[in-house]
């Protein structure tokens, strides 16, 4: 089995793992949480039912209860999760990944999450090294609505938007599920059928091919704003009313200005720009800075009680929702943020240009197997050659000297260096990024 991985178990569906792997993860499962009752959602893909009924065998069969919440986003498993006190809750999804993809989410009490280092690799052990048996008495399988209710918690955020012309691409996936229960008529649709094939774009807006819709239908619609959704309705990411695509780093400082008089936390990966940590500070918020990926953050800002935090991938966490990442909570957060901006005349892209200070590289993909030595490559050389002013290596490194920094890691999910590199200046960011590439030449 190599689906596996530090956020989640994922793969191609009967490649990587298939549904006797599933039994045995729900098997599993109690025992490793220490629960007696496990909640469950899935997407739409065309794999999630018998994946579902594997998952709820093994569960059962372990003597312990399903509550099945059906088709669902991965947030309102979240909510399901922490708001009613299960100590373990499993989404079924694969979230961007193409349609030949799923896997399982697991979240423990709280909807804090299980990665590779807080739980998956003692289930990977358990699952090779144990027979399971039936227990008798079973479990058993109790139907469970939480739709409205987590509909209510969001309409909470919900402000009156309606100067603004949205539009809002689904991607097929599972925002589609309440996306009119929050917005009705106001926003243009794209793709906001539920369709686990994906028959227009893959659910992942990191790849520019599958926002073109959406940028196009802005600029042609006359909107103020675009939103994408990823496939589980986890991620957000946003167009200007230009349809250029704003770096979800940005929408940090964005969110800020509804949070504006509260004083604390907020929490960034290590590849945000330097621009969000320079444009919040001034309205008194202190950043923390951590690991990619959600298994780390939602950890991360629980430890710290941060208010909120932002990744580059588009995940966007809450103090109020249980420290924990939602699309849908997001996109109300910044709706209303625009709709205040655009009272005052001020247009989404006036706003991201008074926070955009930097010439940022975006992520560079390098397939490399020696990833260690790569990195040090790069470490020795700059810091050898410049002085440095900040210098991380939580999750590879960051460098920051006085007119530039950059990060290099390894992808916990990929066989990928993933490099991101920002500057004052477009000339010094070419600079650096040749010279970078100059110097893991050999190692490609």
């Amino acid at each position: 089995m190599n689906a596996f991985h530090a956020y989640d178990i994922r793969g191609v569906y009967n490649v990587d793992f298939n549904k006797e792997d599933v039994y045995k993860i729900g098997y599993f499962l109690p025992q490793l949480l220490q629960t007696n009752k496990v909640l469950i959602g899935r997407d739409v893909r065309s794999s999630s039912p018998e994946i579902f009924e594997a998952l709820v065998n093994g569960i059962i069969d372990s003597g312990t209860d399903v509550y099945s919440i059906g088709l669902a986003t991965t947030p309102m498993v979240y909510y399901g999760t922490a708001h009613y006190g299960f100590g373990a809750s499993v989404q079924i999804t694969a979230s961007h990944n193409p349609k030949e993809y799923n896997g399982l989410k697991i979240s423990r009490i709280n909807a804090l999450p299980v990665g590779y280092d807080s739980g998956l690799k003692e289930l990977e052990e358990m699952m090779n090294n144990i027979t399971p048996t039936v227990n008798i008495p079973q479990g058993k399988v109790i139907e469970w609505d939480i739709k409205n209710e987590y509909l209510k918690f969001l309409k909470t955020y919900k402000r009156d938007t309606s100067n603004l012309k949205i539009a809002i691409d689904c991607s097929n996936g599972m925002a589609a599920l309440l996306i009119k229960d929050l917005f009705d008529n106001q926003p243009v649709y794209i793709f906001d059928e539920l369709d686990g094939t994906f028959p227009n774009h893959e659910a992942n807006p990191l790849i520019a091919e599958n926002i073109v819709v959406l940028q196009e239908t802005v600029k042609s619609q006359k909107c103020d704003i675009g939103a994408i959704f990823d496939g589980d309705g986890d991620r957000v990411m946003f167009v200007d009313e230009n349809g250029k695509f704003i770096s979800p780093d940005l929408i940090i400082a964005v969110i800020s200005h509804f949070f504006k008089g509260q004083k604390g936390k907020v929490l960034q990966d290590i590849r945000t720009s330097k621009a969000v940590y320079e444009y919040i500070s001034k309205s008194g918020f202190e950043m923390e800075m951590w690991r990619v990926g959600r298994a780390y953050a939602a950890h991360k800002l629980r430890e710290i009680d941060g208010i909120f935090g932002g990744e580059l991938a588009g995940h966007y966490y809450f103090r109020d929702f249980f420290y924990s990442d939602s699309g849908l909570l997001a996109l109300l957060i910044v709706l209303n943020v625009f709709s205040e901006m655009k009272k005052t005349g001020k247009t989404v892209s006036q706003l991201i240009s008074e926070i955009a200070k930097y010439e940022n590289s975006g992520e560079i993909n390098f397939k490399i197997k020696n990833k260690k030595e790569a990195m040090e490559k790069l470490r020795t050389f700059f810091t050898e050659n410049e002085k440095s002013t900040a210098f991380y290596d939580f999750d590879g490194y960051r460098i920051e000297f006085e007119n530039w920094w950059f990060n290099v890691r390894p992808s916990n999910t990929e066989p990928y260096l993933r490099l991101l590199v920002e500057a004052t200046s477009t000339e010094l960011l070419a600079e650096k990024v040749n010279t970078m590439k100059n110097l893991l030449q050999e190692f490609v």
